[in-house]
């Protein structure tokens, strides 16, 4: 079990855990037969693969770009995660000679990058503010320990901690050494999971040495700039923004310890955060995990969709200011919604709180979930919240981060679940299947049945080995306004065990214990705080963990036209038959009529309105029927 040191609770690992949901389970084995194997087509057919083999020369094509090995991290992770849960000889043969031409493709000292090992070699660690040397080594890193810990296998977490020990040598504050980091964060976290899994306290060392790096003055790419040429500097645009010299895009403005507000790219933040939350955790600093805290409260309460995605601006991939968060010209990258995750899930085994949980369920089921066809085999990089009929879903991006990304992350959905501590465990989301788990050196064994997120019935089966003390608790999701429990079908009042969020049972457990929590889930109107413009006079509607738009294959009309009034019945419906099975809201709501203007522009009558039945679906299910336009918002009155 890779687990942080510190912190109060622990992180289950994929293998602890079986899923068998009739929500996830598909998608899983849609990732396992499908995304997976596709995303291994386009990296092997665009040259992202081969690419190690470093037999490229100028002239050919095509030219391997300096993030690709990346993308072919990501999906050697979601394979990885995809064997811990279901063995599968041929992937794993795969994954063999994958790596196997990545360890071909490491250089005598250490270094690994294919981009600037044949295409510019003179141009090694000249440009880290935006060349994703670092961000590329962090990846293939994090590949290396879910490689590992998936097989047991050790060749690919070799080969990373041999380029780990040269970048340790190469950064740091000793005679020799450099200083920099990486102008987009990921190796910060991926160094903190090879510290977990080695046990060596270098890697600690050096993440925490790239973190602090952060925010100094004279900024670390101010100085690298310096001596760019004029042309390689170009590529570092978004570090000229006000007036100057401006390096908030990667979160370069202030020493870490001090940022409370979220700037620049969104995906680099959200990474950032996560190694500043681990590096707390893993040393203790206690000003570090109050930064981490603030940060937080600010995304969450003032720059973040009702979907769960994070980072409005296309300009910047990034967030702007507070309240910012227009519909149709929404970013909300997928990279970054997982992000979110990742920082929630982070949070939570620090604090122990529901509300990151919340969060971690909202963007999963929502500004994440959305990021990826039915199919599995087209993607989102952006996710608006309003369309008028042209955005749809790719194959593959030339900047290829998000489809590994997602894959990676239901492939790894079972580490979310659930987590541990000397004396608790805690179920974090409600999905059904089984964890072999711990509490206070006794084996128990949970199990949930469930129909969620369609249905707030859950029950959960507690095992221990042999009776035992212990506390269960039991997430009651912010969104819940009633929900019951009942221990052997007995009910308890949840007001004085809930701690933080969570309805804590600590008794004796016996082996066939049976909990059964039952959370009401009816039709919400969701209103948005004024500040933010766009969403004046509209709500949204949700259900449960769902956030539900309308879409013209439902509504055949102009969606901006369409109005909910406030005592209009809402009832949700599940329809067997529909993007594979989903729960749909309808309702009676009212069409804003042209019918009778006659030509005229301008009139001093109020618009007449005539009854329209409406129709919503989740939002994560839209863009895969006839195109249309979308609304998440809708005018209420």
């Amino acid at each position: 079990m890779s687990a942080a040191t510190n912190g109060k609770l622990s992180p289950v690992s994929v293998a602890q855990v079986v899923i068998d949901d009739s929500f996830w389970s598909p998608r899983i084995e849609t990732n396992r037969t499908q995304t997976i194997p596709h995303e291994y087509t386009q990296c092997k057919e665009t040259g992202r693969i081969d690419a190690f083999d470093l037999t490229w020369k100028p002239g050919d094509e095509p030219v391997p770009h300096y993030f690709w090995d990346s993308d072919v991290a990501k999906w050697i992770e979601a394979a990885s995660y995809s064997l811990a849960a279901h063995p599968d000889p041929d992937l794993d043969q795969l994954l063999d000679e994958v790596i196997e031409k990545i360890a071909g493709a490491q250089q005598p000292d250490g270094y690994l990058n294919v981009y600037f090992t044949v295409v510019e070699p003179e141009k090694r660690w000249k440009n880290l503010g935006m060349w994703h040397e670092l961000y590329c080594a962090g990846h293939l890193m994090e590949a290396a320990v879910a490689h590992y810990e998936a097989t047991g296998k050790r060749r690919l977490l070799d080969v990373m901690c041999r380029y780990a020990d040269y970048i340790a040598s190469v950064f740091g504050p000793n005679p020799g050494q450099r200083y920099g980091a990486p102008g987009h964060e990921e190796i910060e976290l991926a160094l903190v999971k090879l510290y977990r899994a080695t046990g060596n306290e270098r890697y600690l060392e050096l993440s925490k040495f790239f973190i602090d790096q952060r925010g100094q003055k004279p900024s670390v790419f101010q100085r690298e700039l310096e001596h760019l040429s004029e042309e390689d500097a170009r590529i570092n645009r978004h570090f000229f923004e006000k007036n100057g010299f401006d390096t908030s895009y990667c979160q370069d403005h202030l020493p870490v310890r001090e940022q409370s507000d979220p700037v620049g790219h969104a995906v680099r933040a959200m990474y950032l955060y996560c190694g500043m939350a681990d590096i707390a955790v893993e040393t203790g600093d206690e000003e570090l995990l109050r930064a981490c805290r603030r940060l937080w409260d600010n995304v969450c309460s003032k720059k973040m969709y009702v979907t769960g995605g994070v980072g409005s601006s296309r300009h910047n991939e990034g967030f702007t200011d507070d309240y910012d968060l227009p519909n149709k010209d929404a970013y909300a990258e997928t990279c970054a919604a997982i992000g979110l995750i990742f920082f929630a899930q982070r949070m939570l085994h620090v604090d122990a709180d529901a509300r990151y949980a919340d969060i971690m369920e909202r963007a999963l089921y929502n500004g994440a979930l959305s990021g990826i066809s039915l199919d599995g085999k087209k993607f989102f990089y952006d996710n608006p919240l309003a369309s008028n009929g042209d955005h749809h879903r790719q194959d593959w991006f030339g900047c290829a981060c998000c489809p590994p990304n997602i894959a990676r992350l239901i492939a790894s959905l079972g580490s979310y679940i659930y987590s541990e501590s000397d004396t608790d465990l805690y179920i974090h989301l409600y999905i059904s299947g089984h964890a072999d788990l711990s509490a206070g050196g006794t084996p128990v064994k949970i199990s949930q049945q469930t129909d969620y997120p369609w249905d707030g019935e859950i029950e959960v089966e507690v095992a221990p080995s042999e009776p035992a003390e212990f506390g269960l608790n039991l997430r009651i999701p912010g969104w819940c306004r009633k929900a019951v429990l009942m221990v052997n079908g007995i009910e308890i009042d949840t007001a004085p065990i809930l701690r933080s969020g969570y309805a804590r049972i600590y008794r004796k457990w016996q082996p066939g214990d049976t909990v059964r929590l039952h959370l009401a889930m009816p039709v919400e109107r969701v209103t948005t705080h004024p500040r933010v413009a766009e969403n004046i006079g509209r709500v949204a509607l949700s259900r449960g963990p769902i956030v539900f738009c309308l879409e013209t294959a439902d509504n055949p009309v102009p969606l901006d036209r369409v109005v909910l009034p406030r005592d209009a019945e809402l009832t949700a419906v599940f329809d067997e038959k529909l993007l594979g099975g989903v729960v749909k809201i309808q309702g009676e709501g009212l069409l804003m009529d042209d019918a009778d203007w006659d030509g005229q522009l301008y009139r001093f009558e109020p618009v007449k309105m005539r009854p329209y039945p409406l129709t919503a679906i989740p939002y994560y299910a839209w863009d895969h029927r006839t195109p249309g336009e979308m609304r998440v918002w809708i005018r209420s009155l």
